[in-house]
């Protein structure tokens, strides 16, 4: 058992999740199936392959870029940024790490800086971010003094991104911050275990977005905090908007909820309090190409004509924030 994976038994032994921990070697062994996914044994190469790193360093998780400020002489540092672009594309962020400068495709921080004021205390929270990438929402939960934070992805890219980070970090947030490579759908059925769950980013892609609702729902302790970013569509109640075979040159995207209709599917699933505490049209600005991402982002789905519209002639990206609470 490579370290790593023994830090995320130690730590579901340490929070009492037994029903999850023998599940651990199967999802582990799926997630990061070397049969699956024939990039996996260069990016642990990569990561494997970082510069070993003095211990004194101070790491910012509390910050709009996660910072981790430790002295690398040039050469060092050159092998560091080297390694770490083999891992591209880098999605969110932004980082900074030894002075290596990752400008993701989002500026996740811009997110994290509209939402954060309306979330419950975080500090001695146990956490759950789903669909969290690279993890750098789960850094800035730690840095907000979540006591346990586990980041889900099925994607073995983010989970390798997460591993690269935490090698500039080390134990500073006192190995309080996990990745596991799985989907909500491996979560235990009936877990009802966290105090805050996060999922930014991820109903949109779901064909059963009613069920999703029901599988963080279903994480939650009683009286919990469910924190839910989508896409929207303007409108009332009643209005979805269900795309064709592309939205904003994205497959695989279904239901887009106006805000209401988001509410309203909420409450059906039994959460209560439930609010919207943003709403804006996703600019430019806030997705796009960097030299961490080369691919095309934001704004080559656009209509060249007309900004306001995606290049299949659908609304342009709008994303709403919506929090509620597991009735206690």
């Amino acid at each position: 058992m490579t370290a790593p994976h023994r830090d995320l038994y130690h730590a579901f032994v340490d929070q009492g999740l037994d029903a999850w921990l023998t599940r651990l070697p199967e999802q582990l062994a799926r997630g990061l199936d070397r049969r699956r996914y024939g990039d996996l044994p260069a990016w642990e190469k990569a990561v494997a392959k970082l510069p070993p790193l003095p211990a004194d360093r101070r790491v910012h998780l509390d910050t709009d870029t996660v910072t981790v400020d430790v002295a690398l002489d040039d050469s060092r540092r050159r092998q560091a940024e080297n390694l770490l672009r083999k891992l591209v594309p880098w999605r969110k962020g932004p980082y900074q790490l030894a002075g290596i400068q990752i400008d993701t495709e989002w500026r996740s921080d811009w997110k994290w800086r509209r939402l954060a004021p309306h979330l419950a205390e975080l500090r001695g929270r146990r956490v759950l971010d789903v669909g969290g990438g690279s993890g750098y929402h789960g850094w800035r939960m730690a840095g907000c003094g979540a006591a346990f934070v586990l980041v889900i992805d099925p994607s073995p890219r983010f989970y390798w991104q997460f591993r690269a980070v935490r090698h500039f970090v080390g134990d500073a947030d006192g190995g309080r911050t996990h990745f596991l490579p799985v989907g909500i759908e491996d979560v235990p059925e009936g877990l009802g275990w966290f105090d805050t769950v996060f999922s930014m980013g991820v109903l949109y892609h779901r064909p059963s977005p009613l069920e999703h609702l029901l599988q963080l729902k279903d994480a939650l302790r009683p009286g919990g905090e469910l924190v839910l970013e989508t896409l929207v569509v303007e409108g009332d109640a009643t209005t979805v908007l269900l795309p064709g075979e592309r939205y904003a040159a994205m497959p695989n995207v279904y239901f887009l909820p106006s805000s209401a209709a988001l509410c309203q599917w909420l409450e059906r699933c039994g959460l209560a309090n439930v609010r919207v505490v943003d709403e804006a049209v996703t600019t430019t600005d806030e997705q796009r190409s960097t030299s961490w991402m080369t691919f095309q982002s934001l704004a080559d789905f656009l209509d060249p004509e007309d900004p306001t519209r995606t290049r299949e002639g659908y609304p342009a990206p709008r994303r709403a924030v919506v929090i509620a609470n597991l009735p206690g």
